[in-house]
């Protein structure tokens, strides 16, 4: 009975997972289309507030549908008291249930991962900081670029 439903749960779940990441990715192209200021200016108003309620629920939606149930304890920091949130050691695709937890922050991620098709434009719509692995002043420039969204009195979201 197990492998039956392995057979009948698997596809099912591929299917609903790929319905959820193009929702996801329309999500991300409605929100962005047209940005004022893309990348330099932070989200505002209905498209950060699409980002927020659209990618969170979808992504916890994602991970409903993949056997996850996530439960907080406690209260998730809020902006003006955390403009820096830390998750450690984010190493696997589970980062996303913390993003989707504390509301969509900006994230620290690889400047490559913005051209990947797909969730390169959901990536795109959480206005990360981008790390590029070449450029030798990428180091410096990621600090400055965290430390100036950490001091922006709230315009930027928290950054993961």
């Amino acid at each position: 009975q197990t492998a039956l439903q392995g057979i009948v749960l698997l596809p099912l779940r591929a299917i609903c997972i790929t319905f959820i990441l193009l929702l996801a990715w329309l999500s991300a192209s409605i929100a962005t289309f047209c940005q004022p200021g893309r990348g330099f200016l932070p989200l505002k108003g209905w498209r950060r507030r699409m980002i927020q309620t659209t990618l969170s629920g979808l992504t916890r939606t994602a991970y409903f549908v993949m056997g996850f149930q996530v439960k907080v304890k406690g209260k998730v920091a809020s902006l003006p008291e955390a403009p820096i949130f830390v998750a450690a050691p984010h190493s696997s695709f589970f980062d996303a249930i913390i993003c989707a937890l504390t509301g969509m922050p900006s994230i620290v991620s690889r400047a490559e991962n913005l051209s990947t098709p797909v969730f390169g434009t959901i990536l795109s719509s959480l206005q990360p900081v981008a790390v590029s692995r070449q450029d030798p002043d990428s180091r410096k420039n990621t600090v400055a670029e965290i430390t100036r969204r950490a001091l922006s009195r709230g315009q930027w979201p928290q950054v993961i």
